[in-house]
């Protein structure tokens, strides 16, 4: 039987993380802020910015999420890696956390137990605030560890899966330099360097961040719920604008384990649609479809 992977974990070290994880990309953007009203800003950080941030994301709702989490698709170990460490570079957990998490989230959501829901935090305006901030960034400030085999068994036996999740300081630290190193070949000035790692490292990592945790906050607060869930869960457009589909909430809730979660015409998901095109390349296959669609 594979060892708990708790046992070797600090608590404190764990929380020193979390709060550098979540204060330096804050930092980073009123120093990026500072820095362009005073000296103006190159094209490459800006590009390299864009860049990591879809990389990043792509690796949180494809990868962390829809791959990871509920096996909605099938790909070879290659994929997985690019998936996994694209993921892991978003800042938001190691992987067998960042699954753990999910998979309870859906086991309790917006009831006890819900690592993150904004309900049950008092009522009216104040309570909402409060709820907001717990389901956004809070929670993670007084999460308890626990033992990542009792949620994520399936993964821990997965030498692959096991290694992403322990290289994790590894990947965050190549998602910070790998945009610096391109900033400097394509420029050749050393302080480009330092920019490329400002605006495509720190200032990615907080536009990701605050994205993603959109899904956790704004969507069991605001949007639409076409599907009786039980919970509060709720589809927002704008949301899955930034997240590149992960924003339908509700469809998600409805149906966990689809590789789609824009279900309409009109619902974006282009996270589904790289799927859909990595799938025509024969690299992902077993994606999981709606029935109509099957």
């Amino acid at each position: 039987m594979t060892r708990p992977l708790t046992d070797d974990r600090s608590p404190l070290r764990e929380r020193v993380v979390t709060v550098v994880t979540v204060v330096a990309p804050v930092g980073a953007v009123a120093l990026a802020a500072w820095q362009w009203a005073r000296h103006g800003i190159g094209l490459a950080p800006l590009v390299l910015c864009g860049v990591m941030y879809l990389l990043t994301i792509i690796g949180i709702g494809a990868g962390f999420h829809r791959l990871f989490t509920h096996r909605s698709f099938q790909c070879g170990s290659a994929l997985r890696w690019f998936f996994g460490i694209a993921g892991s570079m978003a800042a938001q957990g190691p992987l067998l956390f960042w699954v753990a998490c999910h998979r309870r989230h859906h086991r309790h959501s917006d009831e006890a137990g819900d690592p993150h829901s904004p309900h049950f935090h008092g009522e009216g305006i104040w309570g909402v605030l409060g709820g907001w901030w717990h389901a956004h960034v809070g929670w993670m400030f007084s999460y308890q560890p626990e033992n990542y085999f009792k949620l994520t068994h399936d993964l821990v036996r997965d030498p692959v899966t096991l290694a992403l999740h322990r290289g994790y300081l590894f990947w965050v630290a190549g998602g910070l330099i790998l945009p610096g190193l391109v900033g400097l070949a394509w420029t050749g000035h050393r302080m480009d360097f330092w920019a490329a790692v400002l605006w495509g490292g720190f200032v990615r990592m907080f536009l990701v961040h605050h994205a993603t945790w959109c899904v956790n906050s704004i969507c069991h607060l605001f949007g639409r719920a076409p599907h009786d869930t039980g919970d509060h869960s709720r589809n927002n457009l704008l949301v899955a604008l930034f997240t590149l589909g992960e924003g339908w909430h509700n469809n998600h809730h409805a149906f966990p384990s689809l590789a789609r979660h824009g279900l309409t015409a009109g619902q974006i998901d282009v996270s589904f649609l790289l799927l859909r095109g990595l799938e025509a390349l024969g690299l992902v296959w077993s994606l999981r479809l709606p029935d109509s669609e099957k």
